[in-house]
């Protein structure tokens, strides 16, 4: 009986140590999840960058699986390099390593405060303050999952079986550390599975070679939930996911002969003995970066080598399935997919404008008019497609959500309209005629154009979750935009009367680009107008009533 009630609270604390997780993972991504997309996707133009990218994400998400799936699908979309993804990953590795150290700090203390505190930015209005304080929450729950494990594992400390089983664990490596690696799969987290041999470790019967054998078992099982995760997405997603896990797979094949030798250099490590597996699970990560690095490149041409790319329809839907439409649910949500694609098209568009601009290379622009004729294609597809649904007959609310798609397919070609006809103009001007903005209207622009490319993610998410206190926020930054839009449009007009030459040479092409970025802007946030006139927040005029 006793034994069950052991196995009882261990459970439970793991629970509560997944569900930790989960709660932080959601906070951030609520919070701050689009500044992490952008800092994620254009902060890896060097390898120092990326690496540094992939460690605060991971620190930030609580999941190097998140991680990868994230960098993952900016390499589907040509963000991120093949090589600097692999770096990137290299850093989420090591994230996830030092969060484990922290944890394994033990500050259960910290954990009702953090809790109390969280429950206060939980309550707020603003929707960054609830992601902030779910976050909060999740990181205090995680903290005293860590109490309960130890409370858990005390009564293992005297247990005959436990040290029978540690015995025959420490005479089976591989089986060692196959159980581990099925712990950290099953979990889908490699921190959850250090954490849970940090506790059992403490009772002090697991040797130091057996807990670097555990520790090797939880990388690996880690890395397989992104590369299962990724087996149904383009080539280039699953070279990622793949090499990651071959990477951390061939560190464990080497480690492995020798945790006896490696459980001696840890036990020399200055920390406490019950910080080993977390002291074994940074290490191993540290140099796996450290060795791995130098060979990123030719990792990702080989990688190119051994999946090879599908040939697929460059033009043809990829979820608009018409056996789907006898079930109105299963075609709205394939019509959502595929919305939510055209929106990655239309972010891939800005991105290589913005990039264009920046770095007066027009090479950028050759995949812009493609992609806008991909869009064309795809928002009528998706019109026809929920035309026909429409006459199998909906209730008022599939009516409505098929409203909603075909309204904001339309807004998202019209802006794949403006970038081709007016942007993309633009900034091949600016290239061909060497023209230079000031240093002021060149930042103003910029922020402008950022900005942008943030709303755009924070609409897609809309699109799908139909937030209100998004969809409220967003409404907010339209005045926001417009602000930017007049005040850089005052601030040109002021260095035009200082007569500064490079804002005479730029006038016309500035104010055109703040014109351009600002309708743009307009049809992004339509997307919050039909959730907003559902609650009835909205008027019909922005005009201030008589008196």
């Amino acid at each position: 009986m006793g034994s069950t009630v052991v196995i009882i609270n261990l459970c439970g604390a793991v629970a509560l140590l997944l569900f930790g997780l989960s709660q932080v993972k959601d906070g951030v991504s609520r919070a701050f999840g689009a500044r992490l997309r952008t800092a994620l996707s254009t902060g890896t133009r060097t390898g120092l960058r990326s690496f540094v990218s992939g460690f605060f994400a991971t620190i930030a998400l609580q999941s190097s699986t998140a991680t990868a799936l994230m960098t993952a699908s900016f390499v589907e979309r040509e963000l991120v390099k093949p090589r600097m993804a692999q770096i990137v990953l290299l850093g989420a590795n090591v994230g996830t390593a030092v969060t484990a150290w922290i944890v394994g700090f033990g500050l259960a203390w910290l954990s009702p405060l953090l809790i109390f505190i969280g429950i206060g930015f939980y309550r707020a209005s603003s929707s960054n303050r609830q992601g902030l304080g779910g976050a909060l929450i999740g990181i205090g729950l995680m903290l005293l999952s860590l109490h309960l494990m130890s409370a858990a594992t005390e009564p293992l400390r005297e247990s005959s079986a436990l040290l029978a089983f540690i015995g025959l664990l420490d005479n089976a490596w591989p089986v060692a550390f196959a159980l581990s690696a099925c712990i950290a799969f099953i979990s889908s987290s490699s921190l959850a599975a250090v954490v849970l041999i940090l506790s059992v470790s403490s009772t002090g019967a697991v040797p130091p070679a057996l807990i670097l054998v555990l520790v090797l078992g939880a990388n690996f099982g880690g890395a397989i939930p992104p590369f299962i995760a990724s087996i149904g997405t383009a080539a280039s997603a699953r070279r990622v996911t793949l090499a990651n896990l071959i990477v951390r797979g061939v560190g464990c094949i080497i480690v492995l002969p020798l945790a006896g030798y490696g459980g001696v250099l840890l036990q020399m490590l200055p920390t406490p003995h019950t910080m080993l597996p977390v002291d074994a699970h940074l290490a191993f990560n540290i140099l796996l970066a450290l060795i791995a690095w130098p060979f990123s490149t030719a990792l990702a041409h080989w990688m190119t080598r051994l999946v090879a790319d599908e040939v697929k329809p460059d033009m043809a839907p990829k979820f608009l399935d018409r056996h789907d439409l006898s079930s109105p649910v299963i075609a709205l949500a394939s019509a959502t997919r595929e919305v939510l694609g055209v929106g990655d098209m239309i972010e891939r568009m800005l991105m290589k404008t913005s990039d264009a601009f920046t770095r007066n290379d027009l090479s950028q622009l050759a995949e812009v008019a493609p992609l806008e004729r991909r869009v064309d294609m795809l928002q009528q597809e998706v019109k026809v497609y929920l035309s026909m649904l429409g006459r199998v007959g909906l209730s008022d609310e599939n009516s409505r959500r098929s409203i909603h798609i075909i309204d904001y397919a339309i807004n998202l070609e019209h802006i794949g309209d403006i970038i081709e006809k007016g942007l993309v103009q633009q900034v091949t001007k600016k290239i061909t005629l060497g023209l230079k903005f000031s240093d002021d209207g060149y930042e103003e622009l910029m922020r402008l154009m950022n900005l942008t490319i943030d709303n755009l993610g924070v609409a897609q998410t809309i699109f799908v979750t139909r937030d209100f206190a998004l969809a409220r926020q967003m409404m907010e930054v339209k005045v926001e935009v417009r602000r930017m839009e007049k005040e850089s449009a005052e601030r040109h007009l002021k260095r035009l009367q200082d007569g500064r030459l490079e804002s005479l040479q730029t006038s016309s092409l500035h104010l055109d680009l703040l014109r351009d970025l600002k309708r743009i802007n307009a049809h992004i946030i339509s997307v919050a107008h039909p959730i907003l006139d559902e609650s009835g927040v909205l008027v019909e005029s922005r005009l201030r009533a008589s008196q």
